[in-house]
Parts: structure tokens; C-alpha cells; sequence
């Protein structure tokens, strides 16, 4: 069996490889300990920790999340404003009016950064 797949024989799946990184990197321990306590090779650990920095590369350079605070949410420049709009790539907007409700918006935005 391939250590690439799980007990059951099939390919670990991008959830898995991210709890797998993220278990590396909550051990303490290093490569070789991990994965000999993990039961895969050093090369299938490497190649995760590869993908995730490429994911996170990608996503920095494609546009990523960036945490923005707004300096008075009444008012900008002096003029009333009614609501919130955050452009993205692609000719995507989030739009929020003046009243929207909070919590929503920061579930939104938490699924957001999840993809």
C-alpha cells in the first residue's frame, strides 16, 4: 500500500493532507520522527508541505484575504456612507448596506478563507 493513501486504500484527500501539515507543525517533532510516529515516508510529508506552500503562494499572489480596519465606519470623507462594497479579482464584489448584519458578514467571510 502507498503511504499517499489512507487505511482504507484511497487517496488522502486535500482535508486530510491539511490536518496531516498541520499536525507537523503542531508536534514539535521533526520530519523524520513524524513520520516514522505517522507510518509514511519523509518524501510524502515533504511533498504536503510543498503543496500547502504553493497553495498559500497562490493565494497571496491571486488576491488573498487582507485584514483592512476602517477608520470611522460612519463616515468617509466626510460624507455618509450607506454601506460597504469589497471588490475582488475577477469583477467580484461583496456588498454589504448601511444596517446589514454583522454576524453574517463574518461567517462569510470565514467560509471565504477557507477555500
Amino acid at each position: 500500500m502507498s503511504d499517499a493513501t489512507g487505511l482504507s486504500g484511497q487517496r488522502r484527500t486535500r482535508a486530510d493532507i491539511e490536518q496531516i501539515v498541520s499536525g507537523y507543525e503542531e508536534s514539535g517533532l521533526n520530519r523524520t520522527e513524524f513520520c516514522q510516529r505517522q507510518g509514511m515516508t519523509l518524501g510524502t510529508l515533504k511533498r504536503y508541505l510543498q503543496r500547502q506552500r504553493d497553495r498559500a503562494d497562490r493565494g497571496n499572489a491571486e488576491g488573498a484575504l487582507v485584514a483592512v480596519e476602517v477608520a470611522n465606519p460612519r463616515y468617509t470623507s466626510g460624507v455618509s456612507s450607506g454601506g460597504l462594497t469589497v471588490v475582488l479579482s475577477g469583477q467580484r464584489k461583496i456588498e454589504v448596506g448601511a444596517g446589514f448584519d454583522a454576524h453574517t458578514l463574518q461567517r462569510l467571510i470565514a467560509l471565504l478563507e477557507k477555500m
